[in-house]
């Protein structure tokens, strides 16, 4: 449940401008969580990453039946690797890149990359949180 809860957080974060847009009296909502959005991101980064590597641990679960199971495991991956990196870089490059020019400006490439899709990937973080949490 709190990896559901964590994973919402980040969501409702990586969406938070268009969710505002929309919905301006969820700002109060936002501005709770933002100043943990680092750490939010980096827990999502690697819980992302156990996830993905996980789902390809298990791959025989997709001739096995459990092919829709498998598929979740793996989009619950995705959605909280992307959306970890895009919150938590600030807090990678410090503590995982230190000081490694190189990789922090191979890391801030991708995270610009990923920026277009900040958006849609923060609702496939909400909505894989919610189920997260159901299942």
């Amino acid at each position: 449940m709190i990896g559901g809860l964590i994973t919402i957080a980040g969501g409702l974060l990586a969406a938070s401008g268009f969710i505002i847009r929309k919905k301006p009296n969820a700002q109060e909502l936002i501005d709770k969580i933002a100043p943990y959005q680092g750490w939010i991101g980096m827990v999502m980064f690697g819980w992302g990453i156990w996830e993905i590597f996980g789902a390809l641990r298990l791959t025989e679960w997709l001739s096995n039946g459990f092919a829709l199971t498998w598929t979740f495991w793996l989009l619950c991956g995705i959605a909280d690797l992307a959306v970890g990196f895009i919150l938590g870089f600030g807090l990678i490059s410090t503590y995982v890149f230190r000081g490694n020019t190189a990789a922090i400006e191979k890391g801030e490439a991708v995270r610009m990359k990923l920026l277009n899709y900040q958006i849609p990937l923060g609702f496939l973080a909400i909505i894989m949180g919610i189920l997260y949490i159901i299942y």
